[in-house]
């Protein structure tokens, strides 16, 4: 019993639509009708030799009787005791004999029948025997076998006559079926406890078979987490072309989002020159056009930093093995804010564990974290508090809050539409927001903007996490 439940507890472990559930239900089907099947012929089999070893001792006892059985001149049977089995003299002992004269002549039968006469049913003749079944004494079910025997008599006018008796034997087949019912339940614990000891060696095989494919899973997380570069180890040939198929893949990867870096890169110092020449052709000759020229650049000097910003965070994205410990950025970050604005002696506070990392690349973080920073020390009167925490799962949740004016709750939406502005007195293009909220999207996190405890502005952006 405790094997069974050990293997019931370890199958409901399995998922229905996993390969070693689909392997281990497979090989328990099969099992079970195997054995099912075996031990359908095993019983049967062990039946027949049974009743067939029973139909052999009624014949034996049958044999014995017909010796011991002797007939007068007048045809009259007499048996010798000598020559029959001891059990026929027990009342109801479940082996009896009957002997019907042919002549109408009063019927003989054992003792052990006592005051009853056997009434044999369904015969069916073999050579010159006749098998049938019988019901007998205390509702027995009796294994009858007849056979027709003539005796030479002297009492009739002819010197030499015959006269023929029906020979009645008789056993109880309780104790053959007794024997089967032993030997059934015998063979049925037997074949379920060989039935679960397969289905614990296949789930064992299965374990064992699989887990090179777990190794595999391993190390894709570990590259996931950033702790390797490419699946590493040893693996069974039929593993092994998968292993070298993904290492391959991750290469490939690499080498995709690096071209593609390079083609942004390239892209935004091709922009930024003519950008550059344009803004100073209108700082040379002002006035109206100089003016419009100078506007129209500062929008595509922004859109062009956005949508850059963009695609650089997409492709790294794609990158597996992406790990960017959180608490030296914020720190690099407050180094600089500090020196930034030092005339204004602002007191950036930074409250972060050591051992939080962010899925992503450094200068994805550096570029939200620097925005949601630089623009609390833009509104800020002397303190910004910047913590970062583990929240249950892969995530985390990094707060920027600050002492300024704050925002109406009717403005928050607002400051997140690219290019927004609602004071044009403070230095920025009014996308560092926008951006952040777009970036923190693409790695499918969120950026939330609410009132802060000291009174300013309070930013909430949640992001991927390991470790």
């Amino acid at each position: 019993m405790a094997t069974a439940s050990t293997i019931r507890t370890l199958l409901a472990r399995l998922k229905p639509d996993s390969l070693a559930g689909r392997l281990i239900l497979a090989a328990a089907v099969w099992a079970a009708l195997g054995l099912a099947a075996g031990g359908w012929v095993l019983s049967e089999t062990f039946g027949s030799a049974m009743r067939d070893n029973f139909d052999t001792s009624l014949q034996v006892d049958l044999d014995g009787m017909i010796a011991a059985a002797d007939a007068d001149p007048g045809g009259a049977i007499t048996m010798q005791a000598q020559y029959l089995n001891h059990r026929f003299k027990p009342a109801y002992s479940g082996l009896y004999w009957q002997i019907e004269p042919q002549d109408g002549m009063p019927v003989t039968f054992s003792h052990s029948l006592l005051d009853q006469t056997l009434h044999p049913r369904d015969l069916r003749k073999v050579k010159e025997l006749q098998w049938g079944y019988a019901d007998g004494p205390l509702d027995q079910r009796l294994r009858v076998l007849v056979q027709q025997v003539k005796f030479p008599i002297t009492a009739t006018s002819s010197k030499t006559d015959y006269k023929a008796y029906t020979f009645i034997v008789a056993g109880d087949l309780a104790r053959v079926d007794a024997a089967v019912a032993e030997f059934n339940t015998t063979i049925f614990w037997s074949f379920a406890a060989l039935f679960f000891g397969f289905v614990a060696a296949v789930f064992i095989q299965v374990r064992v078979g699989l887990q090179p494919l777990r190794r595999v899973k391993d190390a894709l997380a570990r590259i996931r987490d950033g702790s390797a570069q490419r699946l590493e180890g040893h693996f069974p040939a039929e593993i092994a072309p998968l292993a070298a198929e993904l290492n391959s893949l991750i290469e490939h990867s690499s080498e995709v989002v690096g071209r593609a870096r390079a083609h942004v890169s390239n892209l935004a110092h091709f922009l930024k020159t003519p950008l550059t020449v344009l803004a100073a052709e209108a700082e040379a000759a002002p006035g109206a056009l100089a003016d419009a020229v100078m506007k129209q650049v500062g929008v595509m000097r922004r859109q062009v930093d956005h949508y850059l910003a963009r695609a650089r965070t997409a492709g790294a994205l794609n990158v597996l093995g992406n790990r960017t410990p959180v608490a030296p950025v914020l720190d690099d970050l407050a180094r600089v804010l500090r020196r930034i604005h030092a005339e204004r002696g602002l007191a950036i506070t930074v409250a972060c564990p050591e051992e939080l990392c962010f899925r992503g690349e450094r200068q994805d973080l550096e570029e939200m974290a620097g925005n949601l920073m630089d623009n609390a020390c833009k509104w800020a009167k002397k303190e910004i508090a910047v913590t970062a925490v583990r929240l249950e799962g892969r995530t985390l949740r990094l707060m920027v809050e600050d002492d300024g004016p704050g925002l109406a709750p009717e403005n928050l939406s607002r400051v997140l539409s690219r290019g927004a502005r609602l004071d044009e007195s403070v230095p920025g293009s009014g996308l560092g927001l926008s951006i952040v909220r777009d970036i923190s999207k693409l790695y499918g996190g969120e950026l939330a903007l609410g009132r802060a405890g000291k009174g300013g502005l309070s930013a909430f952006l949640i992001l991927p996490a390991l470790g």
